[in-house]
């Protein structure tokens, strides 16, 4: 641990003197419900052209001689090319960091690819103190969450690292804060969550939530083999990092739920995970959980029925974690179709009441709203009859459940008439492709073929990912980023543990050696959903195709990451693989601003006000991540209007 500036000073902080005020960003979502929405305002959709840089921060570390190649080890843990055969996609796959810095009480806290986490100087980038986390788990590349203290205890960070490991550092030194497990240490790999399986393959990539004086924590698991670690949510003590509360994310018998599962089927079942983030209804004390698909998440056989709470939004006390409700948004998940985007919690006033509400999306593409107290929908829900499955074993479920007022924010189908046609070539090089490999289309809810390969829409990184959705409430808009990024899957005969595997023909729908899909753009999206009424206010595209020629470059990018959005009426986001940060009139979609970066902005961006009240806006852009972005950087940089001149 090397300690900044702030020496002897930084170890008589209080928890009063990091207090909370409206210009920070103290958590991921910006408050505990995920609405990601800032009061500020002096950035306006009239001066935000007008944004220049105001510091860049490089995540990368000085060499030093006397670390050996202890930095160089911990980007390749970061690139995934360290990790173990048949290793999650959710813990292997990340390139680059994806951290969403949070500034509480004067301070930005961050998590880098490099095995640190550290704390800057939010008004010029300075580097306040960085501590060295032992490997060999980084800590999460999606950032850390912030824990006030208490009349006895320091502020805290606290992070998850992608082996396993719980880590309380103390907020004002970097410190690791000792009474918090062993030496600052909690061991999350427990025997209860492991199932007997090995313990490479369980650890956190997302920040966990706090609420009270709990840390409330998800998991990246397996998914595959089938059997293994268990995806359960817990609660520590942040304080003593003790144990609290489990909520097994497979029921076990004898619990609501377990009756959905084929009988002996839930036992040991790994997957279903809250891989992404948790939100909080503080003054109702409920925490929403979003759960992936259960392992193996493309063919079913072995688990028939419904398998709760698979691809579920899952509400629970949060001081107990005893179950309140839950929304299956896929029922038999076989297209990897995860809840893993933080449940935005919102009031919508309907029928001149206030409704409080929590809407969830996937990556599926759809917008589901209900209420938060019981779980209903506030907007109509249908179930509808979907496609059977033709895989000898398999039992797809015959309905799904489909909004009725909000169409769906990405592409849910394909038929040859859909081929890309931005340019002749692309067009013939895709029907030949296609031609090539027999391909057959399919869509939402069709279920993989056997020995053939099926087109799916929206595809493993389609739809709404971790990023979800942010919410202006003065307008009552909800903000979806999306990706129209299809996927060809086949299933095979297998000689492990199920019978079938992904055949040889998988991957993206796009044209071999070249970053463009083969169905018609859009190819990315930015959304905007009215909470009052369900229906769509606006879609715009979000990404240009540099590559392709002048005129027909605004096709939509596959995107990862989310939107904030301001008091003043302006949304921020990175997310497409163009490298371009970009603002939109949140009422219009209309853009206001765009500015070229060194790499893509996989991540969510934060807005602060600094020690003079002057407005940042913050962005992490390392590239990589699932969509092959090239790792062209290692930056954070804050954007802010240019100081006025001196009289």
């Amino acid at each position: 641990m090397r300690l900044g500036w702030l020496g002897l000073t930084g170890l008589l902080l209080s928890a009063s003197a990091l207090a909370s005020p409206e210009g920070d960003w103290p958590t991921y979502g910006h408050d505990k419900g995920g609405q990601r929405h800032s009061p500020l305002r002096e950035i306006t959709p009239a001066n935000v052209a007008s944004l220049i840089p105001a510091w860049t921060y490089h995540m990368k570390p000085p060499a030093d001689p006397a670390a050996g190649d202890a930095n160089a080890e911990a980007q390749r843990q970061a690139e995934g090319l360290g990790g173990a055969p048949n290793i999650s996609r959710r813990r292997s796959r990340f390139a680059g960091s994806q951290v969403t810095p949070l500034v509480v009480g004067g301070r930005m806290f961050v998590s880098t690819p490099y095995g640190r986490v550290v704390a800057l100087d939010p008004d010029s980038g300075k580097e306040l103190w960085a501590t060295a986390i032992p490997g060999p788990g980084q800590p999460s590349l999606r950032g850390v969450e912030y824990w006030p203290g208490d009349a006895q205890t320091q502020p805290r960070i606290v992070f998850g690292t992608r082996d396993g490991r719980l880590i309380a550092l103390d907020a004002a030194t970097g410190a690791f804060a000792e009474g918090f497990g062993t030496h600052g240490v909690v061991e999350m790999k427990t025997p209860e969550v492991l199932n007997g399986a090995e313990a490479r393959f369980y650890g956190m990539t997302s920040p966990p939530i706090v609420f009270e004086n709990l840390i409330i924590t998800g998991a990246a698991v397996q998914e595959f083999p089938p059997l293994g670690a268990a995806g359960d949510v817990r609660a520590w003590d942040a304080r003593s990092g003790q144990l609290v509360w489990t909520f097994h994310s497979v029921p076990h018998k004898g619990e609501p739920g377990y009756e959905t599962w084929q009988p002996g089927s839930a036992e040991r079942r790994s997957g279903v995970n809250a891989w992404g983030f948790l939100t909080v209804d503080a003054a109702r004390g409920i925490v929403y959980m979003p759960f992936g698909a259960p392992a193996f998440d493309r063919y079913g056989g072995d688990r028939k029925g419904d398998n709760l709470y698979g691809t579920s939004l899952v509400a629970a006390d949060a001081r107990t974690g005893k179950y309140l409700w839950h929304f299956q948004v896929v029922r038999h998940d076989i297209w990897d179709n995860d809840t893993q985007a933080p449940p935005l919690l919102l009031d919508v006033p309907i029928k001149g009441k206030s409704v409080p509400a929590v809407a969830i999306v996937s990556k599926n593409g759809l917008l589901f709203v209900l209420d938060r107290v019981t779980g209903k929908p506030i907007h109509p829900v249908d179930y509808r009859r979907v496609p059977t499955s033709k895989v000898p074993g398999e039992q797809a479920s015959p309905v799904q459940p489909m909004p009725r007022i909000t169409p769906p924010l990405a592409r849910t189908a394909f038929a040859m008439a859909d081929v890309a046609d931005v340019t002749p070539e692309l067009k013939a090089g895709c029907e030949a492709w296609i031609a090539k490999n027999s391909m057959v289309s399919g869509g939402l809810y069709v279920p993989v073929a056997f020995n053939q390969a099926t087109i799916s829409f929206p595809g493993l990184q389609g739809g709404a990912n971790w990023g979800g959705a942010a919410y202006d409430p003065d307008r009552h808009l909800i903000l979806v980023n999306t990706s129209d990024l299809g996927q060809v899957t086949s299933l095979v005969p297998s000689h492990g543990p199920l019978p079938y595997e992904r055949g040889p023909v998988s991957g993206r729908f796009q044209l071999e050696g070249t970053k463009l899909m083969c169905q018609k753009t859009p190819w990315g999206r930015l959304s905007a959903v009215d909470a009052v009424t369900g229906k769509l206010a606006w879609q715009v595209p979000l990404g240009i195709t540099d590559s392709l020629p002048e005129g027909k470059q605004r096709t939509g990018r596959p995107n990862i990451g989310g939107a904030i959005t301001t008091a003043s009426g302006v949304t921020f986001i990175g997310a497409s693989d163009d490298s371009r940060f970009r603002a939109f009139e949140t009422a219009s979609g209309r853009m206001l601003w765009e500015v070229k970066l060194d790499a893509a902005a996989h991540a969510t961006p934060i807005t602060y006000a600094g020690a003079d009240g002057r407005q940042f806006v913050a962005i992490t852009a390392t590239g990589g991540s699932f969509l092959d972005s090239p790792l062209a950087a290692d930056t954070i940089t804050a954007f802010a209007l240019p100081r006025e001149p001196h009289p």
